[in-house]
């Protein structure tokens, strides 16, 4: 019985020992664009704990942080994160990186939008031509970009017969990969496309609009409202992160020789890049 006691002591303190995993919400384009794989190995060998990664649309990121399912979440939707922190279920919020959207369609381009300055232009030419567009429909950050940018043109480009607008429900690879095999366009951020480039037959066709800055957030999830939450692993993801190792690391990363996230928050002068 001694002994069995002792074994029992011994796997407690063992088990003490091990820091608790950490849960992320993020985004499927952290996860598609390879970013989070190359990055939190670093993170893991530096503190000993393992992060366990949950890419989902930023919608579906935030909700997992209000229902307490997950540490933090790293999102790319500013009023959304701001009305998470607003609303208490999230904290200490900072700027991690940023990119940019991209438009993105068939080399062909038949609604003649290539190299056009203002993406809200490119779109009423898109809808105007009757083209295909496929749209993540998924309450992600680039759903909640895309909405905006058709609302600020006045244009509902949801049609009934549900030929030429197309509602995915899908993360951003999947998208690109039916936009790809459609002949359409769609709106997608650059890593996620830098990544999917090679497989998929599309173009960029319009970018560099101001309005297409894409900058990324890191929250923790408030400690005060989920209890249970893993608040210390938490705070030292978003201090590493957001530190000279992650820093270094985010803006290392590149795909095919591309630089595809910057660290920071965009410029004010909106050249960013």
């Amino acid at each position: 019985m001694a002994v069995f006691a002792l074994l029992a002591a011994v796997l407690v303190h063992a088990h003490a020992d091990v820091p608790r995993p950490i849960r992320l919400a993020t985004t499927t384009s952290t996860e598609n664009s390879g970013l989070l794989a190359a990055i939190l190995p670093a993170f893991e060998k530096h503190t000993g704990a393992r992060v366990r990664v949950i890419a989902v649309g930023t919608g579906q990121a935030l909700k997992l942080g209000e229902r307490g399912d997950v540490d933090l979440v790293l999102v790319h939707a500013r009023d959304d994160e701001d009305k998470f922190v607003a609303a208490e279920f999230g904290v200490n919020r900072r700027d991690v990186m940023y990119n940019d959207f991209i438009l993105v369609g068939p080399a062909a381009d038949p609604a003649g939008i290539r190299n056009m300055k203002h993406v809200g232009e490119a779109l009423k030419k898109i809808h105007e031509k009757g083209a295909k567009f496929v749209s993540r429909g998924d309450e992600s950050g680039t759903h909640i970009m895309e909405r905006r940018l058709w609302r600020e043109e006045r244009i509902a480009p949801a049609l009934p017969d549900g030929k030429r607008y197309l509602s995915a429900g899908q993360g951003m690879g999947a998208v690109l990969t039916m936009a790809g095999a459609l002949g359409a366009y769609t709106l997608t951020d650059r890593g996620t496309f830098a990544a999917y480039k090679s497989r998929i037959g599309l173009d960029i066709l319009v970018a560099g609009d101001p309005r297409l800055a894409n900058p990324y957030g890191i929250i923790a999830v408030n400690p005060t409202r989920h209890t249970d939450a893993n608040f210390a692993g938490a705070m030292a993801l978003v201090a590493w992160i957001t530190g000279a190792q992650g820093v270094e690391l985010i803006a290392n990363f590149k795909v095919n020789g591309e630089q595809l996230f910057f660290p920071g928050k965009p410029p004010v002068n909106g050249k960013y890049r």
